[in-house]
């Protein structure tokens, strides 16, 4: 048994980011549902506290989360069933190669370094939106 589907889930411990993600968001308007968790640990007890498992059409994830760091998120998401289809962008300021490596070995689909500026950032986020909540194609 599922939940009710939400489109994005957004997992930003930055209200500012996460205001500017929004925005980007909304600026789609596509209809999109959109679910914002603050840490790592509400990311991980919306996907795995419930009797059942929300579905998401893409779930963006910032690395550098308190409680539960991002990557142990992404971890725990690509390794259980019910939540590995679900496509994972890393949205991250960090550049660091090993961050990088790491986030493709633990399954990410994608690693997007937040851009400092707002016209490129809501620019990136227009691009995501494109892809992965119109185009890309999940399994049933």
């Amino acid at each position: 048994m599922s939940a009710a589907p939400v489109d994005v889930v957004l997992v930003e411990d930055s209200d500012e980011d996460a205001e500017l993600a929004l925005r980007g968001l909304r600026r789609q308007k596509l209809g999109s549902t959109v679910h914002r968790l603050a840490d790592g640990a509400a990311a991980l007890d919306f996907f795995f506290a419930a009797d059942t498992t929300p579905t998401a059409k893409v779930i963006l994830l910032d690395l550098k989360l308190p409680k539960v760091h991002g990557l142990e998120v992404l971890r725990r998401l690509k390794s259980d069933p019910r939540t590995q289809p679900i496509p994972v962008v890393i949205l991250s300021s960090s550049k660091e190669d090993r961050d990088v490596a790491e986030a493709y070995a633990l399954g990410a689909n994608s690693y997007v370094v937040k851009p400092v500026d707002f016209d490129q950032f809501m620019s990136t986020l227009e691009n995501l939106c494109a892809y992965w909540l119109t185009l890309n194609q999940l399994p049933s």
